[in-house]
């Protein structure tokens, strides 16, 4: 069953813990995985990029909800969050990590020599995999777009803690993970962020 706009128009930190197990489909390239590592970030969050300041590059975050927000990261890595929310304020889930289902062939000439283990773990090598770039950002994921987000039951135990790598708000625990699994990246703390309190 795909996901409809109503699933996505919810708070971040709600749908990010609900989008685990989730699947994430291309469907024209036949690419499945499901969906094992989120993060959340909202507006009035300092380690959001809507954060203080509207621009062209993170417009698809203030919606309407179920749109992708693609961003390049780090001058290496393109990005895949989806707006949630209410349509005008800034909030989205970053897809972090997935286990690859369908479509692996493509999937790892994408990702070159990377272990299988690695085809989706961590959010840049999933953008890879699933060969996102600029103009993927502000498609519509709800329907018939490129992208599609799907429901088949799958149901897990959830996680959650910090986010990884950022210097501000470093401690808010909208990092949701299924436990156990080997397609999750690993947690590293910013250098940048203060000592945790």
């Amino acid at each position: 069953m795909l996901l409809h706009r109503g699933f996505f128009a919810r708070p971040a930190p709600q749908v990010a813990a609900d989008l685990l197990g989730k699947l994430l489909t291309k469907p024209a390239e036949g690419l499945v995985a499901r969906i094992v590592e989120t993060e959340a970030y909202q507006q009035d969050d300092p380690a959001c990029h809507a954060y203080q300041r509207r621009t062209a590059r993170n417009e698809p975050l203030y919606g309407p909800p179920g749109h992708a927000y693609v961003y390049f990261s780090y001058g290496m890595h393109w990005c895949l969050n989806i707006a949630t929310g209410t349509d005008g304020i800034a909030e989205g889930c970053l897809l972090r990590a997935a286990m690859p289902l369908e479509g692996l062939a493509c999937m790892r000439q994408r990702r070159g020599a990377a272990r299988d283990r690695d085809l989706l773990r961590g959010p840049g090598r999933l953008g890879q995999a699933y060969g996102l770039q600029r103009e993927h950002s502000g498609s519509d994921v709800c329907g018939q777009g490129l992208l599609r987000f799907a429901d088949d039951g799958f149901k897990s135990e959830i996680l959650c803690g910090p986010r990884v790598g950022v210097s501000v708000a470093a401690d808010i625990p909208w990092r949701f993970w299924v436990p156990g699994s080997p397609w999750v990246s690993s947690y590293k703390r910013s250098p940048r962020a203060p000592a945790p309190q």
